[in-house]
Parts: structure tokens; sequence; C-alpha cells
């Protein structure tokens, strides 16, 4: 199944993901659930939150893999939805 997890960043927060993006990158890329991903942009371009698509058996292991993202573990998000997808196109 598909899962699409939102999540976007607390106000005035670039700083914070800037100094974790290395250690959440290297968590995308582990464990072979991430099928997409991607940070979402504000109106200047900035990096302001985090698309993320997932292979996955279970909503479940989204759940998991979140709380364990470097960005969850240092307070970055000011939401963070974790939504089943169905691609149409693409």
């Amino acid at each position: 199944m598909l899962v699409a997890l939102i999540a976007k960043d607390k106000a005035g927060a670039l700083d914070t993901r800037l100094k974790n993006r290395a250690a959440h990158v290297e968590h995308l890329k582990s464990g072979g659930l991430v099928a997409q991903a991607g940070p979402l942009l504000n109106a200047n371009g900035e990096m302001c939150g985090s698309l993320v698509i997932f292979d996955v058996e279970s909503v479940a292991q989204v759940q998991e893999w979140a709380a364990a993202d470097p960005y969850a573990k240092a307070d970055l998000f000011e939401s963070v939805e974790i939504i089943p997808w169905n691609r149409v196109i693409g």
C-alpha cells in the first residue's frame, strides 16, 4: 500500500531542518520503505516541510518510521499527517 506523510515545519525552524538534514536523508535511505521524498517549499523557495511517499504493508510501519525520524526527534514539525494514498498517474 502507498502512504503519504505530509509534515509542516514550525515557523522559523529552517535552521533546525538544516542541522538535521543529513541524518534525515540517511533515515530516508534506510529500511527500504520510502518510494519518493522531498521537501515542501514556501513562496521564497525555502524548505518548510516534507512529503514522503512510502510503499509499505501497513500504516503502522510509517508511524514507526516517523517516530524515529531525526526531524521528529529534533521537534521540527508543527504538524504531521499520515494518509493512505492511491496513485492514479505516474
